[in-house]
């Protein structure tokens, strides 16, 4: 039976792309590595939230707890791109992790754990094309959490909009263009077609004011 049902504390195939070690001394590092790689956060999960979910596995009685949250940024924008390390004192914290907390939902998303040879200057950003997550940058599917639709898809709808800004331009400059209405007319003054009242015209109207003014005052 101890075969049937896979360990809960065993690191998945996820490594560092960047990583200059061969795959005997990655297995030796991460066998004693107490930093954790978690994927699959919400763009807008909070550090704070982070560390209430994994101080669950620390051992701070035991001379352990959680050293340090590294937030995931967008390499552009330094906004939060779906992605931390969380380092701990001991190992046995860590593989605590990857048994309770992978695979658990935070902030409704299904977060993965796993053990990460360890942190870097410069790992905190992400290395699409986009500034985000290489996976932000091919995502197809829109996900609020991350962003809305990919990067890739971004920069595809802007192209289009603009190609369409063009078109509607060359439309009303080009050579049979289409009248538009426009807003000229509420700066052209008063209507120069109005004929104006003469001065005689004036004082009838005037006349007439004061005329009926003191009618309604002799009725009251």
């Amino acid at each position: 039976m101890a075969h049937v049902v896979p360990s809960l504390d065993q690191p998945s195939n996820y490594k560092d792309s960047q990583s200059r070690m061969d795959r005997l001394r990655q297995q030796d590092a991460l066998s004693r590595s107490s930093t954790l790689y978690i994927g699959n956060l919400s763009f807008y999960t909070t550090e704070e939230q982070i560390y209430e979910l994994f101080s669950k596995c620390a051992s701070p009685e035991e001379g352990g707890g959680i050293k340090r949250i590294i937030m995931g940024l967008d390499r552009n924008t330094r906004t939060p791109c779906g992605f931390c390390f969380v380092e701990y004192y001991t190992h046995a914290e860590a593989l605590a992790c990857l048994r309770y907390i992978s695979g658990t939902k935070l902030d409704e998303r299904i977060i993965r754990c796993d053990l990460d040879l360890g942190y870097r200057e410069g790992r905190q950003f992400g290395r699409g094309k986009s500034g985000g997550q290489v996976r932000d940058e091919h995502r197809s599917d829109y996900d609020a959490g991350r962003g809305g639709w990919g990067a890739q898809a971004q920069r595809a709808e802007i192209e289009r909009r603009r190609e369409m800004e063009e078109r509607y331009a060359d439309a009303q400059d080009g050579p049979g263009a289409v009248p538009v209405g426009g807003g000229d007319w509420k700066d052209a003054g008063e209507n120069p077609l109005k004929r104006a009242r003469s001065p005689d015209e004036a004082e009838d109207v005037s006349r007439d004011v004061r005329t009926k003014l003191e009618d309604d005052t002799q009725r009251m």
